[in-house]
């Protein structure tokens, strides 16, 4: 894929709130685009915009003023239900506490999003959701139930969810974030495999040590871009993973 073709293009995003009569700025001007193929973190502490960023990116809130393109279409002109059908069609999510339904097996989870494509009859959407679960390294665990799985499993579910509709982009929110440290190395590993494997990936998350596995960082800071970097030579997360000290379970 030489010339990547650009998934997303912000451009001069603001979004402000009105919290008890202030005029709350949580994003000042934000420009940016995305390729095809990349692997971005966006990064700032509480307050930066962040959130707010990837309430918009993931077609979850409109912006103020300014505009989003996604996969080449103008977001701000979509009525409230083609939104809701892009983000179904496009986006993958994947969240910091997985939103799981607890009492439901692992495929039925990753089923949830193609119910709402009347396209896709039952077998292919069992077929599509063992597919993505074996993606993501669980093929024993297909009919495990939430409430039986560790929060490394459950994430991996989530992941797997967030493929079965082969979305333009995951967007992931703090995806590591109730995770000790082995499982977040696993589950970064899991990223940067389905980031080989061609995916746009955008991971949302206050901790600046995941810059060093993603191609490129974004920083906000008081609803603004500080600072856009590529990385050429991301760090391996199997390797970090493999040099942790095992657990003696």
């Amino acid at each position: 894929m030489s010339d990547n073709k650009e998934i997303i293009r912000v451009s001069n995003l603001r979004r402000e709130f009105s919290v008890g009569g202030e005029k709350v700025k949580a994003l000042r001007g934000v420009s940016f685009s995305i390729r095809e193929g990349e692997f971005v973190t966006i990064m700032g502490t509480s307050g930066s915009g962040k959130s707010t960023m990837l309430n918009i990116l993931g077609c979850l809130d409109t912006p103020t003023s300014g505009e989003y393109f996604l996969d080449g279409v103008s977001v701000k002109d979509m009525s409230k239900n083609q939104r809701a059908k892009t983000r179904n069609r496009k986006i993958g999510f994947v969240f910091q506490n997985y939103n799981l339904l607890p009492k439901t097996t692992a495929i039925e989870n990753v089923e949830l999003p193609l119910l709402y494509n009347s396209s896709i009859s039952a077998k292919e959407r069992h077929e599509r959701a063992i597919k993505s679960l074996e993606a993501v390294g669980l093929h024993d665990r297909l009919y495990h139930k939430s409430n039986q799985m560790s929060g490394g499993q459950q994430q991996r579910v989530a992941i797997a969810r967030a493929l079965v509709n082969d979305p333009v982009i995951i967007l992931a929110d703090e995806a590591t974030g109730n995770l000790d440290t082995r499982t977040s190395f696993s589950i970064l590993t899991l990223f940067q495999e389905l980031h080989a494997r061609g995916r746009t990936i955008i991971f949302v998350t206050h901790n600046p040590e995941l810059a060093e596995y993603s191609s490129r960082n974004i920083v906000l800071r008081d609803g603004k871009v500080i600072s856009d970097s590529y990385n050429p030579s991301p760090a391996s997360a199997r390797e970090a993973y493999e040099a942790l000290p095992k657990d003696n379970d």
